[in-house]
């Protein structure tokens, strides 16, 4: 995006008003049109704990202040934000497809929200993170969680995350 149009789009957002949030936001800007050729993210989830519910990803700024950070706020504040949601098939590989700005470095974040409530369960759901980084108790460093998108689409393998219940196998072996 050009600098004349970047300064074009964030007075339009500011003429509109601050966004709320929504879990609508960032989805028209990311969803991937078929043979399109630009910049995106071709997600490939493995290692998922069954087939409920939905899959979503979301892409931010490769810096740890916006990492995560609210999705009204990124937007409000004209920075790089998108989600993609995926209804889960009942077999068969896991891919998705997130269109991003342009060429360069990004976080990325993919829930499995297996009861759909559009928000991280600690028990019930996984986390994957872009770079596949060792998990602790809090959320990881930016860079770690970051991929590199090119011109073109870019295909990034992310490895699901689940706190260990009592009979837990995931349906894939990464």
């Amino acid at each position: 995006m050009t600098y004349l149009a970047l300064a074009l789009w964030s007075a339009l957002l500011a003429a509109a008003g601050p966004v709320t949030p929504s879990p609508a936001l960032g989805k028209a800007e990311a969803a991937c049109r078929p043979k399109e050729a630009g910049p995106a993210l071709v997600v490939h989830v493995v290692g998922l704990k069954d087939r409920k519910g939905l899959v979503r990803a979301e892409v931010y700024p490769a810096n740890d202040a916006d990492f995560l950070q609210d999705d009204a706020i990124l937007i409000n504040q004209g920075k790089t934000f998108r989600r993609v949601d995926l209804e889960l098939p009942p077999s068969g590989p896991v891919t998705l497809c997130i269109r991003v700005p342009s060429a360069g470095r990004y976080s990325l974040s993919v829930l499995h929200d297996r009861n759909r409530n559009l928000k991280w369960d600690k028990f019930p759901d996984g986390l994957g993170f872009g770079g596949n980084p060792k998990l602790g108790w809090s959320k990881p460093k930016a860079a770690s969680a970051s991929v590199s998108a090119g011109a073109t689409p870019t295909r990034v393998e992310v490895v699901m995350n689940y706190l260990r219940g009592l009979n837990y196998r995931p349906l894939e072996r990464p």
